[in-house]
């Protein structure tokens, strides 16, 4: 179906247009008819299937056919959960809008707040913006909600996982009753049809594609790696490949930085985003990556929401997360618009238990396969037993695999002070602190952790 076909206004089919699309997608399709009906919404859409267009593009129609918003009185608000997808939501505002009188811009920390705050002085119909500095600025009185007409909640999931749950309630209490309200989500656990009763007011419901599913586009692959030889797995893979572009992603931001070093010290251009780099940093890196100057990304799952890469190749699970729906997110960061993508995970036998959640999660069964010269010592069954690597494996690399050990014996004996790559990563490992999406913590090596409630 076209965009024309949805109803959408002149002005905006011709903006789409110039990006290069001409059919709306699923979520598109069913969404904006009902949008621009001014419904309240629940829609349960992937990452990268279009969803932010699904959303921006009925209500930049809405807005834009009413008179230009006063100062300080915004008319459309958008939430997002990081800094990262905010920008990514504004600037497709920013595309889609250059032919409406529309004043939007994003809001977020990292950043100072000055700038913020004289834009909003000027008025601002649609305001893009992560709870915290949304909080400030309405505190500082540079933001009024008397004249709001629509609210939406982007990736609501997210919202709930990252703990600004509290923040998103005080946001709602400051809105006017009478409003549109549209959440957006990539999974539809009972959370989020709580978080939906509170929120909208006899919403619509859509779901585009399986409750907690993944992309059929993205060929998914799982190798069971030692601990220790993961980066080194992951220099062969991205040396044999050839990918354009590679996004990995780890847990925590320590190890995000070590393995952007080794990866650097094996001749390939890497980068890491993550919560402790400044946002300057973090837009650096990803504008480097975008525009091929860095092959290698490496993010944390806090700092990687709003990744969006035009077909992206292939998406790498360094470590396999704690909580099954970021798998979800990751993953969807490739196959993306129609384009299939690829994802490979590696896990060590302390992450079977994650491997397992994941298949529930997912209600699917992976298949397993070794990685040639990556043979494990030992592995784990899904049943959790620790067998010998004797499968998916033939005579010759189980030789390979036993000489590399022996090798690595010998080298060890010789210099027990030097360190392979991965101990550089996870070899001292105890006051380092991970953190999951969902808000949880988690100390100790790199799997099986121990797990303390966040303070």
């Amino acid at each position: 179906m076209s965009f024309e076909a949805l109803g959408l206004r002149e002005e905006l089919t011709l903006a789409v247009a110039t990006q290069g699309y001409s059919v709306a997608t699923d979520i598109q399709r069913e969404a904006i008819p009902l949008v621009l009906a001014q419904h309240d919404l629940l829609a349960i859409a992937q990452t990268g299937t279009g969803k932010t267009a699904a959303f921006t593009l009925p209500l930049l129609q809405r807005l834009g056919a009413k008179q230009s918003a006063t100062v300080q009185g915004v008319r459309g608000l958008i939430v997002t959960p990081t800094r990262e997808l905010a920008a990514q939501v504004a600037n497709s505002v920013e595309i889609f809008s250059t032919q409406l009188n529309i004043r939007s811009c994003a809001v977020f920390g990292g950043v100072r707040i000055e700038p913020q705050l004289a834009q909003l002085q000027e008025g601002v119909d649609m305001l893009i913006a992560t709870p915290g500095r949304l909080l400030d600025l309405y505190e500082q009185r540079a933001v009024h909600f008397e004249n709001l007409e629509v609210f939406v909640l982007d990736e609501a999931d997210r919202m709930l996982d990252l703990g600004f749950i509290e923040d998103v309630k005080r946001i709602h209490s400051l809105l006017p009753v009478k409003r549109q309200t549209l959440m957006f989500s990539a999974t539809f656990s009972k959370e989020i049809k709580h978080f939906a009763r509170e929120m909208l007011n006899a919403p619509k419901t859509i779901e585009v594609t399986a409750v907690n599913s993944t992309v059929d586009l993205v060929a998914q692959t799982f190798h069971p790696i030692e601990q220790t030889r993961k980066s080194a797995a992951l220099i062969q893979l991205i040396q044999q490949h050839r990918w354009s572009q590679t996004l990995v992603f780890i847990r925590t931001k320590r190890t995000a930085d070590a393995l952007v070093t080794v990866l650097e010290n094996a001749g390939i251009a890497a980068a890491s985003i993550h919560a402790n780099r400044t946002q300057h940093a973090r837009t650096q890196a990803l504008n480097a990556f975008k525009i091929g100057e860095v092959k290698v990304l490496v993010a944390t799952d806090i700092a990687a929401r709003g990744i969006d890469i035009s077909q992206l190749p292939c998406v790498i699970n360094y470590d396999l997360p704690y909580v099954p729906e970021d798998y979800v997110h990751r993953i969807g960061r490739t196959g993306r618009a129609g384009n299939t993508g690829t994802a490979i995970s590696f896990f060590s036998p302390d992450e079977t238990s994650q491997l397992q959640s994941l298949e529930r999660f997912l209600d699917q069964h992976f298949e397993v396969t070794t990685l040639v010269g990556f043979v494990p010592k030992s592995q784990v069954t899904k049943s959790g037993v620790a067998t010998k690597a004797n499968t998916r494996t033939n005579t010759a690399e189980k030789s390979t695999s036993r000489n590399t050990v022996n090798t690595k014996r010998k080298k060890g004996k010789a210099s027990a002070a030097k360190l392979n790559v991965d101990d550089e990563l996870y070899g001292n490992f105890e006051a380092d602190t991970q953190t999951s999406s969902s808000g949880k913590q988690y100390k100790g090596g790199a799997g099986g952790a121990k797990r303390n409630r966040r303070k």
